[in-house]
């Protein structure tokens, strides 16, 4: 079941790489000085993509944890 170890950590580094992606828009955003509704639209995307990171993440953590169990 090692397999699924490194499947899980590929897929928690992607999770991670995204998390980090997410902040570096919602500071571009701050940065850019948007105000009003042109944050709100720009922020609602980074909401949606942190989310899908975060799953994918949580879905690698758990599979490198049901990889351990099973190994």
């Amino acid at each position: 079941m090692e397999y699924l170890i490194w499947i899980g950590a590929a897929l928690a580094a992607i999770g991670i790489i995204g998390l980090v992606w997410c902040i570096l828009q919602a500071v571009a955003a701050k940065r850019a000085g948007l105000q009003g509704e042109a944050m709100t639209a720009a922020l609602r995307r980074v909401v949606v993509l942190n989310m899908a990171a975060l799953a994918v993440s949580g879905l690698g953590l758990m599979l490198v944890v049901v990889g351990v169990i099973l190994s």
